[in-house]
């Protein structure tokens, strides 16, 4: 059901009078009735004006629901204690992960939300839940197990193009990347970027929102700082891979980024909010979660979903960019969130949300894309549907050394040594994306064998990333 199909006047004459609802539920609409008629639609939503408290349950319906019967909520804030033992945790990888990654899952573990828990190979310690945790709970969501980085995910471009390209066009390539990306925390590419979801109805929906699409507009199309970046580099395709293309070998980018300056609004603003409603033991205190009953809990889900659309967005801007940079057009693409809440269904038939704090969605046959380091390999890779690992892989080597140490152990000399033996060519970077940062993408994915199924392997050759 295209949005196009249902118009405003279509809405007003079953009953929405109010422009918030009537916008709403035609996002509602684009979103989740793509394969429905549009009378079966109209029907739903007239129902749903009808019998809002009805549909409070179903998320995919909730924030229409809430706007025409909102909540009541019953206290300003509750508080709870910790369970006595941690709940079922899964742990890939063990011997590689500190103790003090293992006892902050624990920790989220006991929350009373908690319904099960696992570590990937490249998990270590983060703010809330460890980067690398993934986290199941019972209709709630915990900002901080989502993270300040808001949808943030891989793209893979692949194009038709033979090794050579890289040798034989690399001062392209190179410009191609400084004048079409753009990184940091602030500012955005010099020229007008354009995607539909700057005109989402859902940036009207609350008054964060609206004070944010002014940002989202500027920053469209740009990556932030860290280990955010956008690469060139040869992606060696295995034969029987899932994106229909002959083995061999194919000019690939790759990039790497999140929801910029919205996503991290929203989750200071929302992580407040929990902590204000939510009271847990101070040691648990970073790991608040919002009820999905609660018109708080209700407005973040929608946010945040909308954070990853606009993440989602930005790669779509940039592959578009660099793809009329080179006068190419990809012949595949594969792309993946982290750092996201989904709604999701256990084995047992219990409906959780799973938070990936820096974790790769890993259904059976689900197309994902773990990369190593600067210098190292990165793996495209299709998910084996592993239930102990609530369905998720690995979303990268994972940092053996904080920003911080790695500062103290490198310089840009160590650095230059390391890109010149690999034969990569790096704009911008710092010591703290150093190689020897990382862990070795090798025993991650070795950890996780039986968690993804491997269909190619991408060396980056010309990266861009923040100069810090």
């Amino acid at each position: 059901m295209g949005k196009q199909s249902i118009r405003s006047k279509d809405l007003s004459k079953i009953g929405y009078r109010s422009d918030v609802a009537r916008g709403l539920a035609m996002n509602l609409a684009a979103r989740h009735f793509k394969h429905s008629s549009k009378e079966e639609v109209l029907a739903l939503l007239q129902e749903v004006l009808q019998q809002p408290e009805t549909f409070l349950e179903h998320l995919a319906l909730a924030p229409l629901a809430l706007k025409l019967c909102p909540p009541k909520e019953s206290k300003a804030f509750e508080v709870h204690g910790l369970r006595p033992k941690a709940g079922f945790t899964k742990v890939y990888g063990g011997h590689e992960i500190e103790g003090s990654t293992k006892k902050q899952m624990e920790l989220a573990m006991r929350l009373p939300v908690a319904v099960q828990g696992a570590l990937m190979p490249d998990a270590h310690a983060g703010f809330g839940l460890p980067i690398g945790g993934v986290l199941a709970v019972d209709k709630a969501v915990v900002p901080y197990a989502v993270g300040v980085d808001i949808g943030c995910r891989m793209a893979l471009s692949v194009f038709d193009l033979p090794e050579k390209y890289l040798l034989t066009h690399t001062y392209q390539l190179k410009q191609a990347l400084k004048e079409f990306t753009h990184f940091g925390i602030t500012g955005g590419l010099e020229f007008m970027q354009e995607h539909e979801v700057l005109d989402s109805p859902d940036f009207q929906l609350t008054p964060l929102l609206r004070k944010l699409h002014g940002k989202a507009v500027k920053q469209l199309g740009s990556s932030g700082s860290g280990n955010h970046f956008v690469e060139f580099g040869l992606l060696e395709l295995y034969g029987q891979n899932q994106l229909g293309l002959p083995a061999g070998n194919y000019l690939a980018l790759l990039s790497h980024s999140s929801s910029r300056g919205m996503g991290a609004a929203v989750a200071k603003h929302y992580t407040q909010l929990a902590l204000e409603v939510c009271k847990l033991p101070r040691e648990a205190q970073a790991l608040a979660w919002l009820s999905l009953d609660s018109e708080a809990g209700q407005e973040y889900w929608l946010s945040m979903n909308l954070a990853g659309d606009y993440a989602r967005a930005c790669h779509d801007r940039i592959h578009l960019n660099l793809a009329k940079a080179l006068g190419e057009k990809p012949v595949a693409k594969v792309e993946n969130h982290h750092n996201f809440a989904w709604q999701d269904t256990l084995p047992d038939g219990r409906g959780v949300i799973i938070h990936r704090k820096g974790a790769t969605p890993a259904h059976t046959g689900e197309l994902g894309i773990i990369p190593g380091s600067m210098t190292t390999a990165g793996y495209l890779v299709s998910g084996k549907g592993c239930a102990d690992s609530l369905f998720s892989a690995s979303h990268g080597a994972g940092r053996r050394l904080s920003r911080g140490r790695a500062k103290q152990s490198f310089t840009m000399s160590d650095l230059k040594k390391t890109l010149s033996a690999a034969g990569v060519t790096l704009l911008g970077g710092s010591p703290e994306e150093h190689t020897l940062a990382y862990k070795d993408i090798e025993a991650v994915m070795q950890a996780q064998k039986q968690l993804v199924e491997v269909h190619g392997r991408f060396l980056p050759k010309v990266v861009r990333m923040n100069k810090e």
